[in-house]
């Protein structure tokens, strides 16, 4: 499907690869890897023929078809979800467009749109992008609502609801995961790992190309190497090759050295001339091995410790949570002791973030009571963390703002390279980071100064693996106490020691680590023991319940429901009747489908010749509105069956 032939890049001085080949068939999925900088995003932009390469030849296989979903920022203009999602291509989203705004149904513009449509399996086509939306946690109300309105991340997932529905011969991701809740990630890498085209995806989850990678491409010393298995069978193949890489170059370095000392010694000997010139003429064709690339380094740098604490760190007892009519928690009760290390496991809004705003007194409670032990000073990070930088200082600044005098500028200049701020990114401004910089950012202002109750959601997205081991080794060190919130399951290994699930409001402890709790809660994978219960993803967020806001009482909750069920029973019965209504439409429209094909199959129908256009033209007419009819009748239908299941 896809063969590169000795394609070579660099920027200036730098090679990003020289001569690297690969074939790739249809069917594989491949992982891409490599430190930062290493040329990941250049290669995905030399296949889009965004850039070109410097040397070298790339040939796709004829009507290849290619899905991309960038890392951040994907375009989207006033369409609504549904419509992003179907606009699978140009002429799909035209002949969608001219059915929707043209009112006479045998205009000849709406016919075309008609038979353009049908073309590309439109009729089928709504019914599986809203499949595909609710699988990426989309509500059905959600489907009409103009996709601009929803903040970047739910844009993302419309975007990569229209790539399922695409089905490209290949599709090319570029961190897919970062947009993606606990639930949400797993639907989706189930998708992948059924996906019959093929797969070349960035990403830093270990998990996720563990899971769907049939192979992995690593970019190291300019060239690309291709190893077989998933992401941990990679790192084994790639320990073994950088042994046997760098004793290569060590052999050829002690190599150059005798044939440089032996021209050194003998050149300038008549009896030795000879044998020193083919000696250079030697070394002159010798293909050079590259120093081995330098393993990223370990971050050593010491970040100031919190104050200590009590051994009581925070007591939650009888506490009454809601957002609105919602109720989170009705007796919510928790102690954390001083340097425990708990990871919150649940479905998404089970109430892991709310549990969170809790602790950190982010949100009122209607009920209970919130306690802080002795000296106890409380950081919270979330990706909403950003929203409290100063976009006018620089990077540097901004991580040295409040911490205290034993942090040198060279040490959180250190850090920030380990969170990818190096050179003179440090002296960017704040307003000019993408959302992904600032949040890297907030995380190392964060861990300069940090205190000693550290409370942390989802910290691990917009990092590389390089950071998130950065990440993991900073906190192995921290001396206070943290609760997390990850969908990684490496972070979640590598940091927790007690774990915490959450579900319908109700909280339960495993005095042990997250392998400790698989084994206690009987889970059947590592992935699914961080999302089992009832799912409530929502593109937006409830509204949480002010101060002095009535939470419903049980009475009023039932007057609600009863009122609900008798709307819902008013909308199915509205829905039933027009789907009985489009099914007699629909049987009427095959009689005479069947009344003018009889017509057609008599040959004495093309005795005249205009009587056979005609019969023909009718003929036609008819399959467009009768295949029009079944779109329609599926989708009323699929809404009926989605009423009375509820």
């Amino acid at each position: 499907m896809l063969t590169l032939s000795n394609l070579s890049k660099q920027y200036g001085p730098k090679i990003l690869f020289r001569q690297v080949s690969l074939r790739m068939m249809r069917g594989e999925k491949m992982g891409l890897v490599g430190a930062n900088g290493a040329g990941k995003t250049t290669l995905f932009s030399i296949l889009l023929g965004e850039v070109e390469e410097d040397e070298g030849k790339i040939e796709w296989e004829r009507g290849t078809r290619i899905g991309y979903l960038p890392q951040e920022s994907a375009p989207t203009g006033d369409e609504t979800v549904l419509e992003l999602a179907t606009s699978t291509t140009d002429e799909l989203a035209n002949a969608l467009k001219v059915l929707r705004e043209c009112p006479d149904p045998d205009s000849p513009e709406r016919l075309e749109a008609q038979e353009k449509f049908a073309e590309h399996e439109g009729f089928n086509l709504e019914a599986k992008a809203k499949k595909i939306l609710t699988g990426l946690a989309f509500h059905q109300d959600d489907f009409h609502k103009p996709a601009h309105t929803l903040s970047g991340g739910w844009i993302m997932r419309a975007h990569l609801a229209r790539l399922l529905v695409m089905e490209p011969d290949l599709l090319m991701l570029d961190e897919p995961t970062n947009h993606l809740d606990l639930e949400t990630l797993g639907w989706f890498q189930a998708q992948v790992e059924k996906f019959a085209g093929s797969v070349l995806t960035i990403s830093h989850d270990r998990a996720f190309l563990n899971s769907t990678c049939t192979a992995i491409l690593g970019i190291s010393n300019r060239k690309l190497y291709r190893y077989p298995g998933n992401f941990d069978s990679f790192l084994v193949q790639k320990k073994e090759r950088e042994v046997q890489y760098l004793a290569a170059y060590r052999n050829q370095q002690k190599e150059i050295a005798h044939h440089e000392d032996f021209i050194r010694r003998f050149r300038a000997k008549a009896s030795k001339a000879s044998q020193a010139q083919a000696r250079i003429k030697t070394l002159e064709k010798m293909e050079r091995i590259d120093p081995p690339e330098e393993a990223d380094a370990t971050i050593a740098f010491k970040f100031p410790q919190p104050p200590r604490s009590g051994q009581r760190v925070a007591t939650l007892q009888g506490i009454r949570q809601a957002y609105g009519d919602h109720l989170v928690y009705t007796d919510l009760n928790l102690e954390v002791e001083k340097q425990e290390r708990i990871a919150l496991v649940g479905p998404n809004g089970a109430g892991k973030s709310t549990l969170l705003k809790i602790l950190s007194d982010l949100v009122p409670i209607a009920e209970g009571k919130r306690e802080l032990g002795h000296n106890v000073s409380v950081g919270y990070f979330s990706q909403q963390r950003v929203e409290v930088l100063d976009l006018e200082r620089s990077v540097i600044d901004e991580a040295m703002e409040q911490t205290d005098h034993s942090v040198h500028e060279q040490d959180a200049r250190t850090l920030l390279g380990a969170f990818l701020f190096r050179g003179d990114d440090v002296f960017k401004k704040v307003k000019v980071l993408s959302g992904g910089e600032k949040s890297r950012l907030a995380l190392v202002k964060l861990l300069l100064s940090p205190p000693n109750f550290l409370l942390l959601d989802e910290p691990t997205t917009h990092l590389d693996m390089a950071s998130i081991d950065a990440v993991i080794q900073a906190l192995r060190d921290y001396t206070g106490t943290l609760i997390f919130v990850s969908h990684d399951l490496h972070f979640i290994r590598a940091l927790g020691k007690r774990t915490i699930r959450i579900e319908s409001g109700k909280v339960t402890n495993f005095a042990g680590d997250y392998d400790y709790y698989l084994w206690k809660s009987g889970s059947v994978s590592a992935q699914t023991g961080l999302i089992e219960g009832l799912r409530d993803a929502r593109p937006e967020q409830a509204r949480p319940a002010e101060n002095g806001e009535k939470v419903l009482s049980a009475k009023e909750k039932r007057r609600l429901r009863s009122q609900e069920r008798e709307k819902k029973k008013a909308e199915r019965g509205k829905l039933e009747d027009k789907v009985r209504r489009m099914e007699k439409e629909i049987m009427e429209l095959e009689e005479e489908q069947g009344a003018c094909n009889a017509e057609l199959a008599n040959p004495d129908s093309y005795n005249d010749p205009a009587k056979a256009k005609e019969l023909n033209s009718l003929a036609n007419r008819l399959a467009r509105h009768l295949q029009q009819r079944n779109y329609e009748w599926e989708i009323e239908t699929e809404k009926l069956l989605a009423l009375q299941a509820e």
